[in-house]
């Protein structure tokens, strides 16, 4: 092959720059080290947000969990036991969706409560503590147990992603018993999704969010009713969001989406899920639970790539998130268990950090200033703490004109996920220039190039070009980029491209950029 089918040109601009110095919790600054790190929370609320509670500035659950939320201020919130009336004492029922919808926006916005004789103004709510702050996409379960709902909250708007109309299901579509799934739904309060439009110009992808609340209680029947649940979801993930791994969504004909979803997500697209799972995985010895299922579906092999949630089948990620300052893992306040989680596929989000927020453990010094004198805020909002992840994700193209993006770049030792372009047209009698960038300043790179795409998972990466041609060493330069002219014409065909980096700071001393796939023109 020509070696001039490699060329790379052209570095996208500049994201926003990194923010450090809102990163340091010794000193109380919380926030996320750079601005376009997307932070996900989740956090199971006790019953604190619902129609009835008392919406001031006293001591109670309202008010503590409108400051833990303007401290922390995540991108995507997950919330589980919202809307339960009886819950605090102050009323009675479950909220409907409408009245819950109005809830959340007094415990964001205040105003006043129209739930209390008198309308009584609103002194406590989220952007009282934090007025630039806001989620203004929220979607409320239609799913309940009779008790409470679950909800997902946005910086970003709800847009469907695979052309099946609907931006947010309240439940998976029911799964006809396959494979590993034994069939039904997503459990006693469903498991809601949420599919978010992430803004193009700073994000290459956008992202499907899942949260649910599975089943409470010990022993083997509550077990198996929570692994059901993530099986079916499992199945779910992989073959309806992703196809297993190909270009059509439900390729079994197992999944019950109406109207049908009539496209996988794209290349940059990724899926992240959380939740109250109700179970340990960390603490419960050699037992299969939820958070397993969810993570790799019935293989439990993390290098394989043969039935995992990943996009390329390998098993997705699951946080071991501690509390800052004592490493405790446990979520649960009252006992040794840690029951919420965040599940990623790695393989296209790297997670800068992953925490749990408890003002118990926090010194006066580290503690936020949006708490205020508020000293036991964690304790007073849920009998849960919040589990909170900071994410990388890829960066756009600036210029892509004559390729397509099949995503699968790997994290640098630099944060940054190095990317490669092609800018121009591959016709006969014009060219195309092919960048690499955001490499470490002068690394040394090389091209992998194939004719056919088969995903090899190695060294960390998914590789696309299989079976593949190495080509010779090339140097970034400074700004840790390089880039190779491409003629066009003498097509029709179709390459694969991708470049390894040697980088000291990336897992196993190799960073990969995303595979481009090149149509070579006539």
């Amino acid at each position: 092959m020509n070696p001039s089918l490699l060329s790379l040109a052209l570095s996208f601009p500049a994201l926003a720059a990194s923010v450090h110095a809102q990163w340091n919790p010794a000193v109380g600054q919380w926030g996320k080290s750079a601005a376009t790190d997307l932070r996900v929370m989740t956090y199971n609320v006790l019953d604190a947000i619902c129609s009835s509670n008392t919406k001031n500035s006293t001591s109670n659950n309202w008010t503590a969990l409108a400051r833990l939320i303007a401290a922390m201020q995540p991108d995507i919130l997950l919330l589980q036991e919202c809307g339960d009336n009886s819950g605090n004492g102050t009323g009675s029922g479950v909220d409907s969706v409408s009245q819950l919808t109005t809830a959340i926006g007094m415990f964001l916005h205040g105003g006043n409560d129209t739930f209390h004789a008198g309308n009584p103004v609103i002194t406590a709510y989220v952007q009282a503590y934090a007025p630039a702050y806001d989620l203004p996409y929220v979607f409320v379960s239609a799913s309940n147990d009779g008790y409470n709902r679950n909800v997902i909250l946005s910086r970003f708007p709800f847009r469907d992603l695979n052309g099946d109309t609907q931006a947010t299901l309240s439940d998976i579509p029911n799964v006809t018993a396959d494979l590993y799934a034994p069939g039904g739904n997503g459990g006693i309060r469903g498991f809601m999704f949420a599919e978010i439009d992430l803004p193009d110009a700073l994000y290459a992808g956008d992202l499907v969010v899942g949260n649910a609340h599975l089943k409470a209680g010990g022993g083997t029947s509550n077990h198996n009713v929570r692994v059901t649940a993530a099986r079916n979801v499992a199945y779910f993930l992989d073959y309806f969001y992703n196809g297993a791994n190909g270009t059509v969504p439900d390729p079994r004909g197992k999944i019950a989406d109406s109207p049908p979803a009539t496209s996988v997500l794209d290349a940059n697209t990724s899926i992240l899920v959380g939740g109250d799972w109700n179970e340990d995985e960390w603490g419960n010895g050699t037992t299969v639970g939820p958070a397993d299922w969810l993570a790799r579906a019935a293989t439990f092999d993390s290098a394989s790539g043969t039935d995992g949630t990943d996009r390329n089948r390998t098993d997705m990620t699951y946080d071991h998130a501690p509390e800052w300052f004592s490493g405790s893992l446990n979520t649960y306040q009252n006992s040794s268990y840690k029951d919420d989680y965040l599940c990623w596929q790695d393989s296209m989000v790297a997670v800068r950090r992953a925490f749990q927020f408890d003002t118990a453990h926090t010194p006066v010094a580290a503690r936020p200033p949006q708490l205020g004198n508020f000293a036991n805020a964690t304790a007073v909002a849920s009998d849960h703490r919040p589990v909170i992840a900071d994410c990388i994700l890829p960066a756009p193209l600036a210029c892509n004109s004559a390729g397509v993006d099949l995503g699968f770049a790997k994290l640098g030792g630099n944060d940054k996920f190095p990317r490669l372009a092609a800018c121009g047209t591959l016709s006969s009698g014009h060219s195309a220039t092919l960048t690499l960038s955001d490499c470490p300043p002068f690394a040394t790179v090389f091209a992998l190039v194939g004719t056919a795409a088969t995903m090899w998972n190695t060294f960390g990466a998914t590789v696309i070009p299989v079976p593949l041609a190495v080509l010779s060493p090339f140097s970034c330069d400074g700004a840790g980029t390089v880039s190779l002219p491409l003629a066009g014409g003498g097509g029709p065909f179709s390459i694969y491209v991708q470049w390894g980096i040697l980088d000291p700071g990336a897992t196993e001393g190799l960073g990969v950029s995303n595979a481009l796939r090149l149509d070579i023109l006539r």
